[in-house]
Protein backbone atom coordinates (compact mmCIF):
# COMPACT_ATOMS: atom_id res chain seq x y z
CA UNK A 1 0.00 0.00 0.00
CA UNK A 2 0.92 3.16 -0.72
CA UNK A 3 0.96 5.47 2.45
CA UNK A 4 2.33 9.10 3.14
CA UNK A 5 3.40 10.39 6.09
CA UNK A 6 3.05 14.45 7.34
CA UNK A 7 4.34 16.18 10.43
CA UNK A 8 4.81 19.46 12.26
CA UNK A 9 6.37 20.56 15.69
CA UNK A 10 4.08 22.23 16.75
CA UNK A 11 0.51 23.01 16.74
CA UNK A 12 0.88 26.62 15.43
CA UNK A 13 2.21 25.26 12.32
CA UNK A 14 0.21 23.91 9.65
CA UNK A 15 0.05 20.29 7.61
CA UNK A 16 -2.08 21.54 4.45
CA UNK A 17 0.93 22.39 2.77
CA UNK A 18 2.59 19.46 3.04
CA UNK A 19 -0.36 17.61 2.05
CA UNK A 20 -1.45 19.78 -1.03
CA UNK A 21 2.45 18.96 -2.49
CA UNK A 22 1.75 15.17 -1.95
CA UNK A 23 -1.28 15.32 -3.54
CA UNK A 24 -0.12 17.22 -6.07
CA UNK A 25 2.43 14.88 -6.40
CA UNK A 26 0.25 11.58 -6.22
CA UNK A 27 -1.81 13.51 -9.00
CA UNK A 28 1.03 13.57 -11.45
CA UNK A 29 1.38 9.79 -10.57
CA UNK A 30 -1.80 8.79 -11.61
CA UNK A 31 -2.40 7.41 -8.29
CA UNK A 32 -5.73 7.59 -6.66
CA UNK A 33 -6.08 9.26 -3.40
CA UNK A 34 -8.87 6.86 -1.83
CA UNK A 35 -6.10 4.09 -2.02
CA UNK A 36 -3.43 6.13 -0.28
CA UNK A 37 -3.33 5.62 3.62
CA UNK A 38 -2.39 8.85 5.21
CA UNK A 39 -0.35 8.96 9.21
CA UNK A 40 -0.54 12.86 10.40
CA UNK A 41 1.34 13.90 13.56
CA UNK A 42 1.95 17.49 15.57
CA UNK A 43 5.17 16.33 16.97
CA UNK A 44 9.04 17.22 17.16
CA UNK A 45 11.23 15.12 14.93
CA UNK A 46 13.98 15.48 17.49
CA UNK A 47 12.98 11.97 18.99
CA UNK A 48 11.35 8.59 17.53
CA UNK A 49 8.70 8.43 19.98
CA UNK A 50 5.71 9.53 18.64
CA UNK A 51 2.47 8.58 17.68
CA UNK A 52 1.45 8.46 13.88
CA UNK A 53 5.42 7.36 13.61
CA UNK A 54 4.74 4.24 15.85
CA UNK A 55 1.66 3.05 13.97
CA UNK A 56 3.54 3.46 10.76
CA UNK A 57 6.79 1.46 11.65
CA UNK A 58 4.51 -1.14 13.16
CA UNK A 59 2.74 -1.25 9.45
CA UNK A 60 5.91 -1.56 7.82
CA UNK A 61 6.77 -4.20 10.15
CA UNK A 62 3.96 -6.25 9.62
CA UNK A 63 4.74 -6.21 5.62
CA UNK A 64 1.62 -3.78 5.12
CA UNK A 65 3.35 -0.60 3.76
CA UNK A 66 5.32 -0.73 0.43
CA UNK A 67 5.71 2.75 0.00
CA UNK A 68 6.27 5.80 2.10
CA UNK A 69 6.14 9.46 0.51
CA UNK A 70 7.02 12.35 2.66
CA UNK A 71 7.14 16.10 1.55
CA UNK A 72 11.23 15.82 2.90
CA UNK A 73 12.95 13.55 4.53
CA UNK A 74 13.28 15.74 8.10
CA UNK A 75 9.82 14.72 8.12
CA UNK A 76 10.75 11.24 9.21
CA UNK A 77 13.73 12.42 11.33
CA UNK A 78 15.98 15.73 12.84
CA UNK A 79 18.19 13.60 13.55
CA UNK A 80 21.53 12.15 11.07
CA UNK A 81 21.38 8.79 12.98
CA UNK A 82 18.26 8.10 13.47
CA UNK A 83 17.35 9.03 9.92
CA UNK A 84 20.08 6.78 7.96
CA UNK A 85 18.48 4.37 10.51
CA UNK A 86 15.16 4.68 9.55
CA UNK A 87 15.45 4.51 5.94
CA UNK A 88 18.12 1.46 6.47
CA UNK A 89 15.22 -0.47 8.71
CA UNK A 90 12.71 0.00 5.90
CA UNK A 91 15.12 -0.84 3.09
CA UNK A 92 15.53 -4.05 4.31
CA UNK A 93 11.64 -4.89 4.89
CA UNK A 94 11.85 -3.61 1.07
CA UNK A 95 10.20 -0.48 1.26
CA UNK A 96 10.40 2.32 -1.01
CA UNK A 97 11.13 6.25 0.88
CA UNK A 98 10.16 9.14 -1.87
CA UNK A 99 10.36 12.77 -0.57
CA UNK A 100 8.22 15.02 -2.47
CA UNK A 101 9.99 18.40 -2.91
CA UNK A 102 13.51 16.66 -2.90
CA UNK A 103 12.59 14.81 -6.13
CA UNK A 104 14.09 11.54 -4.19
CA UNK A 105 13.97 8.30 -4.24
CA UNK A 106 15.64 5.91 -2.02
CA UNK A 107 15.00 2.74 -3.41
CA UNK A 108 18.17 2.40 -4.41
CA UNK A 109 21.82 2.74 -2.26
CA UNK A 110 22.62 5.74 -4.12
CA UNK A 111 19.68 7.25 -2.69
CA UNK A 112 20.26 6.33 0.57
CA UNK A 113 23.68 7.72 0.09
CA UNK A 114 22.03 10.79 -0.88
CA UNK A 115 19.88 10.75 2.12
CA UNK A 116 22.38 10.62 4.65
CA UNK A 117 24.01 14.42 3.56
CA UNK A 118 20.39 16.06 3.92
CA UNK A 119 19.89 14.43 7.15
CA UNK A 120 23.10 15.69 8.12
CA UNK A 121 22.29 19.22 7.04
CA UNK A 122 18.66 18.85 8.77
CA UNK A 123 20.60 18.12 11.96
CA UNK A 124 23.06 21.12 11.48
CA UNK A 125 19.83 23.01 11.63
CA UNK A 126 18.52 21.63 14.48
CA UNK A 127 21.88 22.37 16.10
CA UNK A 128 22.12 25.80 15.03
CA UNK A 129 18.25 26.36 16.46
CA UNK A 130 19.35 24.96 19.67
CA UNK A 131 21.93 27.26 19.46
CA UNK A 132 19.94 30.11 19.61
CA UNK A 133 17.79 29.01 22.29
CA UNK A 134 20.68 28.40 24.83
CA UNK A 135 22.10 32.42 24.12
CA UNK A 136 18.22 32.68 25.23
CA UNK A 137 17.74 30.70 27.92
CA UNK A 138 20.84 33.02 29.45
CA UNK A 139 20.18 35.91 28.80
CA UNK A 140 17.09 34.93 30.78
CA UNK A 141 18.56 33.63 33.41
CA UNK A 142 20.87 37.01 33.32
CA UNK A 143 17.69 38.74 34.10
CA UNK A 144 16.04 36.04 36.60
CA UNK A 145 13.07 34.95 34.48
CA UNK A 146 13.95 31.27 33.22
CA UNK A 147 12.09 28.60 34.54
CA UNK A 148 13.12 25.37 33.44
CA UNK A 149 10.19 23.19 32.49
CA UNK A 150 12.52 20.31 31.16
CA UNK A 151 11.58 16.20 32.02
CA UNK A 152 11.76 15.33 35.38
CA UNK A 153 14.73 14.05 37.02
CA UNK A 154 14.01 9.79 36.81
CA UNK A 155 11.32 9.80 34.27
CA UNK A 156 12.17 7.16 31.01
CA UNK A 157 12.49 8.21 27.42
CA UNK A 158 9.41 6.16 26.63
CA UNK A 159 6.17 4.80 28.67
CA UNK A 160 7.07 0.96 29.82
CA UNK A 161 3.48 -0.23 29.03
CA UNK A 162 3.80 1.04 25.34
CA UNK A 163 6.52 -1.20 24.86
CA UNK A 164 4.53 -4.27 26.06
CA UNK A 165 1.54 -3.06 23.95
CA UNK A 166 3.76 -3.06 21.02
CA UNK A 167 4.99 -7.22 22.11
CA UNK A 168 0.84 -7.95 22.36
CA UNK A 169 0.89 -6.94 19.15
CA UNK A 170 3.59 -8.99 17.78
CA UNK A 171 6.62 -7.11 17.49
CA UNK A 172 9.81 -8.47 18.29
CA UNK A 173 12.10 -6.33 21.15
CA UNK A 174 14.67 -4.99 18.21
CA UNK A 175 11.76 -4.01 16.39
CA UNK A 176 9.75 -2.36 19.92
CA UNK A 177 13.75 -0.78 20.01
CA UNK A 178 13.30 0.76 16.24
CA UNK A 179 9.78 2.29 17.29
CA UNK A 180 10.12 3.89 20.27
CA UNK A 181 13.97 5.04 19.47
CA UNK A 182 15.78 3.40 22.47
CA UNK A 183 18.44 0.49 22.85
CA UNK A 184 17.16 -3.52 22.88
CA UNK A 185 18.23 -3.53 26.75
CA UNK A 186 16.04 -0.93 27.62
CA UNK A 187 13.22 -2.25 25.99
CA UNK A 188 13.66 -5.50 28.45
CA UNK A 189 14.08 -2.93 31.29
CA UNK A 190 10.59 -1.68 30.20
CA UNK A 191 9.16 -5.24 29.95
CA UNK A 192 10.54 -5.20 33.73
CA UNK A 193 9.17 -2.63 34.63
CA UNK A 194 6.11 -3.04 33.55
CA UNK A 195 5.13 -6.45 35.39
CA UNK A 196 6.95 -4.93 38.24
CA UNK A 197 3.88 -2.23 38.30
CA UNK A 198 0.89 -4.74 36.64
CA UNK A 199 -1.68 -5.62 40.17
CA UNK A 200 -1.43 -9.13 41.50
Amino acid sequence: MLTCYVRVSTHRQNLESQITEIERWLDGQNVPLKSVRWYREVESGTGLERPAFEELQVAIFRGEVKTVVVWKLDRLSRRQRDGINILADWCEQGVRIISVTQQLDLSGSIGRIVAGVLFGVAEMELEHTRERQAAGIAAAKARGVYRNHGRKKGATKADPSRAVELRDRGLRPKEIAQVLGVSRSVVYEYFKTAETASPI
